[in-house]
């Protein structure tokens, strides 16, 4: 890993954001599934039973979308011993994000408005001060695919996230310039290309679809 596919947009704000992925995601679903219809049987006879259904997830049902802290509290009620406790403030883990889109929702799963604290500073802060405008998109038997966020556009809050992490505003003066000299709201995000294809082919490890020939003894630096 990693690929990314990178769209960014203006005059776009996170629902539009959210919108624009979900709809990649189930144009791409349907393209694999109308062109590669021998190749999905293949992988459906050999890699993954499931597979049929995992597209039809996507393609027949609309994204489940929820807040991070409805989340958190969701899988605080689970009654499930993850490895990984679950409490408002920490980053959502691999089993939390397949556990709500797996057995909670068994759909895909939108999830929004995670804290500041736990992102970087170009993302939009919310009125509440303590979370942000971004999300992330989760699949079944994968987790998190896509994510993205509306930036922030704003002047003075952009200044104050740098200094609130500590960051030397000197070192981003080109990138406050855009926002001293004029910008308009804007959003984007990133597709994890070997999950996606991963999720395609129902391949359990990740390893098996980076497209890069891994030979034993081959890195020369």
């Amino acid at each position: 890993e990693f690929w990314m596919i990178e769209p960014e947009m203006a005059f776009c704000a996170l629902q539009q954001d959210i919108d624009m992925a979900e709809a990649l995601l189930k144009h791409l679903a349907a393209v694999a599934r109308e062109q590669c219809e021998e190749d999905l049987a293949l992988f459906t006879r050999f890699i993954d039973k499931e597979l049929p259904a995992k597209f039809a997830a996507i393609l027949e049902h609309d994204f489940e979308r929820l807040t991070y802290s409805e989340a958190v509290e969701l899988l605080a009620k689970a009654g499930r011993d993850f490895e990984f406790p679950v409490e408002w403030g920490t980053d959502l883990q691999s089993e939390h994000e397949r556990y709500l889109c797996e057995e909670i929702f068994k759909r895909p799963v939108v999830v929004t408005d995670y804290p500041k604290a736990i992102k970087p500073f170009y993302m939009r802060v919310n009125e509440d001060g303590r979370t942000v405008a971004n999300m992330d998109i989760l699949l079944p038997g994968i987790g998190k695919v896509v994510g993205g966020s509306q930036r922030e556009e704003r002047y003075e809050p952009l200044a104050a996230r740098l200094d609130e992490l500590g960051l030397n505003r000197a070192d981003y003066e080109w990138y406050l310039d855009l926002r001293r000299y004029g910008t308009v709201p804007h959003a984007g995000f990133g597709v994890g290309f070997e999950r996606l294809i991963q999720f395609v082919t129902g391949m359990h490890n990740i390893r098996e679809v980076i497209p890069f020939p891994r030979v034993p003894g081959s890195a020369a630096f």
